[in-house]
């Protein structure tokens, strides 16, 4: 990923795929620490928006062998350093590493996340909600994008 300056995320599934939204934390997990990759932003589009509502990614544990399998890969991280769940993880990410964390407000209102755009009563307060201008320019701005 050499010269990558900004990497997007989009996560563009639901409950239905969890390996999705664990791939997700530990690619750019992996971007900001491995990497050293300045802007990363994971972005849930229309069909991943389900994902950002109150409690979802706790919902996704982080179990010990899985933890013992991550940190055996990744130089200078053990198995306690990792968190339980994704949200705890997610919450991590961007208080710590900076990594952005938004999602689509438009399909907040159409999957009734949220009543306006910029409602985020019924998400995590971690996410944060952009306008389809605002997507549609990270989406474009983006160096890198992988998606999930």
């Amino acid at each position: 990923m050499a010269n990558t300056e900004n990497f997007l995320i989009v996560v563009n599934s639901g409950t239905d795929k969890p390996y999705n939204h664990y791939a997700a934390y530990v690619v750019a997990f992996l971007a900001k620490q491995v990497a050293k990759i300045p802007k990363v932003t994971i972005y849930y589009g229309p069909y991943g928006v389900a994902m950002t509502k109150k409690g979802e990614l706790a919902k996704l544990p982080i179990q010990a062998e899985v933890k013992e399998l991550i940190a055996g890969q990744v130089d200078g991280l053990s198995a306690s350093d990792l968190p339980d769940n994704l949200e705890q993880l997610a919450r991590f990410e961007k208080s710590q590493l900076g990594v952005n964390i938004v999602s689509c407000g438009t399909f907040h209102v159409i999957d009734g996340a949220g009543k306006t755009v910029e409602d985020t009563s019924g998400i995590e307060d971690f996410i944060v909600p952009v306008k389809l201008p605002d997507a549609a320019g990270a989406l474009l701005g983006a160096d890198k994008i992988h998606y999930l």
